[in-house]
């Protein structure tokens, strides 16, 4: 990778390195862990659709799709914080990311792309799913996804197959899960960047250990030798006044 990207000098103990501990990744991990309880609480209403067998009852997916038509159509001021928070995010990455060293290429690199990843499952899967909800297209008479994908009209949905509501639900819990998924998935890379720094420091503090034990050994071995070439020198002359 080119120098003008990468600060290839540049190691932990370097003054402008942005590392586990600096102030962009609390940026990072905030976000993460904020969406994180998001998704926790929306876990007890996914659960029935992906994690059981037992059969879905329309009663549950009328009090799903009231749950989701509050949570869609929530005061602006919720949906304007869900985007502070996420730009708070991207911040994080850019300011650990503007001269990276290496470690930040390796781990907030590649944190970086998993975010990405979230962002474009919540805005391409979520988003849009809640938007479906909100309209309240399943209940509309000419729906297609009510209709068995045999008896749907292909050619007016350009080949494609229209899901019901329920199928529908289940797309979302499972974007819900992946994005769990992706979002854990940071922690653990900046997890691992600490752990990493601190593997680093402790080898970086052995050597030095080694190297000063190393000088004060030879100095100790110079000072006997020094000391016992002097007396050689007075019992020299001392002979020689005998003499």
């Amino acid at each position: 990778m080119p120098d003008k990207w990468v600060d290839w000098s540049k190691n932990v103990r370097s003054k402008d390195y942005r590392g586990a501990s600096s102030f962009a990744t609390f940026m990072i991990i905030s976000p993460v862990c904020f969406f994180l309880g998001i998704l926790f609480a929306q876990f007890p209403y996914d659960f029935p659709l992906l994690w059981t067998t037992e059969p879905i009852t329309p009663l549950y997916l009328d009090q799903l799709e009231t749950h989701l038509k509050f949570l869609h159509q929530s005061p602006p001021l919720i949906a304007r914080l869900l985007s502070i928070m996420i730009v708070i995010g991207f911040l994080g990455f850019f300011m650990k990311l503007f001269r990276p060293s290496e470690s930040n290429m390796l781990f907030d690199g590649a944190s970086l792309v998993l975010y990405v990843i979230g962002v474009g499952i919540y805005v391409a899967n979520i988003v849009k799913g809640l938007r479906f909800v909100s309209a309240g297209i399943w209940h509309q008479e000419d729906f297609q996804g009510n209709l068995p994908p045999s008896q749907q009209n292909l050619e007016a949905n350009d080949g494609k197959v229209v899901l019901g509501r329920e199928d529908s639900l289940k797309v979302m819990a499972a974007s819900n899960t992946i994005l769990a998924l992706v979002l854990v998935g940071v922690l653990v890379l900046q997890a691992g960047q600490w752990y990493a720094e601190r593997k680093d420091n402790e080898e970086y503090e052995r050597v030095m250990g080694q190297q000063q034990q190393e000088k004060s050994a030879a100095g100790g071995n110079n000072g006997n030798n020094n000391g016992g070439g002097n007396m050689t020198a007075s019992e020299k002359r001392a002979s020689k006044k005998r003499q």
